[in-house]
């Protein structure tokens, strides 16, 4: 996912030779928490559960090899999904760049990572939109 324009300033100049280094280097071209491969169209099931053609054999969200195969019915819903990488930061703040605080991760284990995050800023931008509404709705309540 690009950055947004806001948030631009606060990497570095030099981000796309840091993140290619973190991503194609450090981890090989796959994702550090699933080992879903950058660059191909993977089969899932939607709930991490994903088809490892390299090997052969289905994993777990988490990059484990299932131990049971998904049962037929779960095949069903059986989606494709081109597989991109990303560096990300661990503790979400974009001014430490410190190796061991960046990760590459795809998209699914990205959004998983982000998630609590997401969740702050979208709980902070509707409590700031509350509270302007507030502030110059005036006393007739023109809402």
């Amino acid at each position: 996912m690009p950055i947004r324009r806001e948030h631009r300033y606060f990497y570095p100049i030099d981000w796309r030779e840091l993140s290619a280094t973190i991503r194609f280097r450090r981890a090989g071209g796959s994702c550090e928490v699933c080992g879903r491969p950058h660059g191909r169209t993977i089969y899932h099931l939607g709930d991490g559960r994903w088809w490892d053609a390299a090997m052969g054999s289905w994993r777990d969200g988490q990059g484990r090899l299932l131990r049971t195969l998904p049962r037929i019915e779960d095949l069903t819903p059986l989606r494709a999904t081109r597989v991109v990488l990303a560096a990300a930061h661990r503790d979400h703040n974009t001014a430490n760049n410190a190796n061991g605080n960046l990760a590459a991760f795809c998209q699914r284990c990205h959004m998983n990572h982000d998630r609590p995050e997401h969740r702050r800023r979208r709980w902070r931008t509707l409590y700031r939109r509350k509270a302007m509404g507030d502030l110059f709705a005036g006393p007739y309540g023109t809402r």
